[in-house]
C-alpha cells in the first residue's frame, strides 16, 4: 500500500538467492522437517488448535524487584514470589541463564544476585556464596551490558559517568539528517527516548551498605576506570562510537544547553502519545515500559496522573511465571524519597537546564 509518511524509509529489494539451494530431497533436511511436523502434531489439541506455555528466565523478576526498591515501595508478598521464581532457576554452578538449558550468563546472574540481596537474603547464605563465586568467574559487574549497568546506576551501584551518553536533543533531529529516531527500529526508539530522559535526570536512590554490590567488583571500585575498552586497531566502528561518546560527554559538561528544554518537552510529548488511554505499553516491550515509568517519575508525574497510570498498567500486568503458573503483578506505587529535588518540582522547574 502506498504511503506518504515522512518516516518511511525505502529499502533495496532483496537480491536473488545465489547460494546453494536445498530441497526436501536432502535426507537430513527431510528428516528434520518430518520430526518438526510430528512434534507439532503431537501438541495439537483435539479441536485443531495449539497452546504453548510461555516460560521466562529470571531477569524479568529480577528487574521488577530492582524497580520496586528504586521506587521505594515494596510489596513483600510479591517480592517473595519473585525471589522464589529466581531461586528456582538458579543453576548448579550458582549462576542463572537466559534460555532453557543455557549456561550461566553474567547479566542474569548479577541482577538475580542483586534482587535477592535487596529482598533481604544474606550474602553469606550458601546459594548466595555460590552465585557470587560464579559472577566473579564471569568477570563481575564490569562485564555486564549497558542496560544492566543502567539499572545498577539507578540504585547507586555503578558510576553514571561510565554509561554511554544519550543526548535527548537527538529527538529534534530532522528526518533528512543522517541519523534520527525513525532510522531505528520501533523497539530501539521506544527504549532510547525514555533512556534519554533518564540520562538527563539521573534519578538515583542510595542504598544502605548491606544492600550494595562492592563484592561483585573483582578489583574493587576505588580508582578504577570502568570505560568500555577500545579495539587495538585504531580505525574500527567500535572505536569511532566510543570516541563519539567521549565527545558527547565533553559537551555534556558545558552548562549552556540551548536546546535541552525543548528536547525534553518533545521527548515527553513523544512518550505520552504512546502510553495513554488504550495503550498496551510503550512498544509493548517490557524494558521500554519499565524505562517509561522511570522517566515519568523523573519528569515529576504524580502517581495519580492518567498518563502514568496508562503506562503503569501494562507493565504491572507483566507475567511472572512460577512453578504454579502465571501470576499477574499488581503494582501499588508511591513517590520514592531521596531521588533529588528535580522530580518534585513544577513542570517548568523540572525541564529547566
Amino acid at each position: 500500500m502506498a504511503t506518504n509518511s515522512p518516516n518511511l524509509i525505502s529499502l533495496p529489494s532483496a537480491r536473488p538467492e545465489t547460494g546453494i539451494s536445498y530441497t526436501a530431497n536432502d535426507s537430513q533436511i527431510a528428516s528434520a522437517i518430518f520430526q518438526a511436523q510430528e512434534n507439532l502434531l503431537r501438541q495439537q489439541k483435539p479441536d485443531g488448535h495449539w497452546c504453548g506455555e510461555l516460560f521466562v528466565d529470571s531477569t524479568l523478576c529480577s528487574d521488577y524487584v530492582l524497580y520496586l526498591h528504586w521506587l521505594g515501595e515494596v510489596d513483600r508478598d510479591l517480592q517473595e514470589r519473585c525471589t522464589q521464581h529466581i531461586l528456582q532457576r538458579q543453576l548448579p554452578d550458582g549462576g542463572w541463564n537466559i534460555y532453557f538449558g543455557g549456561p550461566s550468563e553474567i547479566n542474569a546472574s548479577v541482577k538475580a544476585y542483586f534482587a535477592l540481596k535487596l529482598a533481604g537474603y544474606s550474602a553469606d547464605l550458601p546459594f548466595m556464596r555460590e552465585a557470587r563465586a560464579n559472577i566473579l568467574r564471569l568477570g563481575g559487574v564490569p562485564r555486564v551490558n549497558t542496560f544492566s549497568k543502567l539499572y545498577l546506576a539507578l540504585l547507586g551501584q555503578f558510576p553514571w559517568k561510565y554509561l554511554p551518553t544519550i543526548p535527548v536533543e537527538m529527538i529534534l533531529l530532522p528526518t533528512w539528517a543522517p541519523f534520527h529516531i525513525y532510522k531505528m527500529s520501533s523497539w530501539s526508539r521506544a527504549m532510547l527516548v525514555p533512556l534519554a530522559i533518564i540520562n538527563h535526570f539521573k534519578p538515583t536512590r542510595e542504598l544502605p551498605g548491606e544492600k550494595q554490590l562492592h563484592e561483585l567488583y573483582p578489583l574493587g571500585t576505588e580508582h578504577k576506570d570502568f570505560r568500555l575498552p577500545r579495539d587495538e586497531r585504531t580505525f574500527t566502528w567500535r572505536n569511532l562510537f566510543l570516541r563519539g561518546d567521549d565527545a558527547l560527554k565533553m559537551l555534556h559538561r558545558i552548562p549552556w544547553k540551548p536546546f535541552r528544554r525543548l528536547a525534553l518537552e518533545e521527548a515527553e510529548r513523544w512518550m505520552m502519545e504512546r502510553i495513554g488511554d488504550g495503550s498496551d505499553g510503550l512498544a509493548t516491550v517490557y524494558p521500554a515500559m519499565l524505562n517509561a515509568l522511570i522517566a515519568l517519575h523523573a519528569l515529576g508525574y504524580p502517581n495519580s496522573h492518567p498518563h502514568r497510570l496508562g503506562g503503569k498498567r501494562p507493565t504491572c500486568r507483566a507475567p511472572f511465571f512460577a512453578e504454579s503458573g502465571c501470576m499477574v503483578v499488581e503494582q501499588r506505587s508511591s513517590n520514592p524519597g531521596g531521588l533529588g529535588e528535580e522530580q518534585s518540582s513544577s513542570r517548568s522547574q523540572r525541564l529547566g537546564v
